[in-house]
């Protein structure tokens, strides 16, 4: 299979809703609703249902490709996190703050999120097998 064959078959609008969907995760943060909550249970709670969303959503577009559909979506939430965190940080701190002031966080942020989505991946493929034995 050649790169433009995976290429047109990603659903890229897909990939970039789902991205958006977990900046609920430093939304919660930024607005003081995390700390409200508590930490860590409220970003391990927010983690659990982002991936839960992607990972049913992923599941009912019977998406030909989830691992490498999942990985992407968390490579473009990592890209996300990082320009608003460049944008936010001087307006809400009056300096910049976060990954974009270490290049090394910047490939931590993007290695952890891929890594995220890798694991959503493999349990929708996991729960796609499960459905054809079905």
């Amino acid at each position: 299979m050649s790169y433009s064959n995976i290429n047109t078959r990603l659903n890229w609008k897909l990939i970039a809703f789902l991205s958006f969907i977990a900046l609920a995760r430093p939304l919660m943060s930024t607005l003081g609703i995390s700390d409200a909550i508590g930490q860590p249970v409220a970003s391990i709670t927010a983690t659990i249902i982002i991936s839960i969303t992607w990972i049913i959503t992923i599941f009912i577009k019977q998406d030909s490709q989830p691992v490498l559909t999942l990985i992407l979506v968390g490579v473009g939430y990592g890209i996300l996190a990082i320009i608003l965190s460049g944008i936010f940080s001087p307006i809400l701190t009056g300096q910049l703050q976060g990954p974009l002031t270490n290049p090394l966080a910047m490939v931590s942020v993007l290695v952890t999120n891929s890594i995220w989505g890798l694991c959503a991946g493999l349990i929708t493929t996991t729960l796609f097998k499960i459905q054809k034995k079905l």
